[in-house]
């Protein structure tokens, strides 16, 4: 995206509340992955129109993305999974301390090893992936099926800081992440049973949905 237009939209973005900017200092300070604030916001705004009842988030973190939504969404219910038990305490601490212990549910547990605990959990509304980027398609196979018939699948960083899109043989060979998303967004686009976009804010955010079966004959 241009740059003069990229920081416009960033400047109408409202200011995070104290909280969530000390989530955002620490995650700077300590190179927690979390969302970026465009891609976020706009997540946050296509969740509060589609209103589900239940998310499942994989790859929790410090808890950052999964309290947003709480915080927009105040009648939704979150399971999120981490591995990273550091992560997960950490996570636990700031949901605590933030009130929703109530309305946000994490599991310490891998998502591809742990899903059948996790499938328990389901049917979801929304399934937000946001954990190791080579594992996107595993993960897209495995709780496809767990998704309510209107639900609504969103991938975070799909667009890899743009390396996903550089096909030159030296950064292939060196990014096999980035090969890995590239062949996930080729999966997304050409799924018989998924209509997907893919929005250009932040590192890239995909929105997958089924699609509608049956019509005028």
């Amino acid at each position: 995206m241009n740059d003069i237009i990229h920081d416009y939209l960033l400047k109408h973005i409202p200011k995070s509340t104290p909280f969530f900017e000390e989530l955002e200092i620490y995650a700077k300070e300590h190179e927690v992955p979390i969302m970026e604030p465009d891609s976020l916001h706009c997540l946050l705004q296509i969740l509060d129109i589609q209103k589900p009842k239940r998310i499942l988030e994989l790859g929790t973190a410090i808890g950052y993305s999964a309290l947003k939504m709480a915080d927009k969404l105040t009648k939704t219910e979150i399971i999120t999974v981490e591995r990273d038990e550091e992560r997960y305490k950490q996570a636990i601490h700031n949901i605590e301390r933030y009130g929703a212990s109530d309305r946000i549910k994490v599991l310490l547990t891998d998502a591809i090893e742990g899903s059948e605990e996790i499938l328990t959990y389901g049917p979801f509304d929304a399934i937000f992936i946001d954990a190791a980027k080579a594992q996107y398609e595993k993960f897209f196979h495995i709780y496809t099926d767990s998704l309510t018939p209107d639900g609504v699948i969103y991938s975070d960083n799909v667009l890899f800081k743009g390396l996903a899109l550089d096909m030159s043989p030296e950064k292939q060979r060196k990014l096999r992440v980035a090969r890995k998303m590239r062949h996930f967004n080729d999966f997304l686009v050409t799924h018989p049973d998924f209509d997907t976009t893919t929005i250009p804010l932040g590192d890239g955010l995909s929105i997958s949905k089924r699609k509608k079966t049956g019509g005028i004959s």
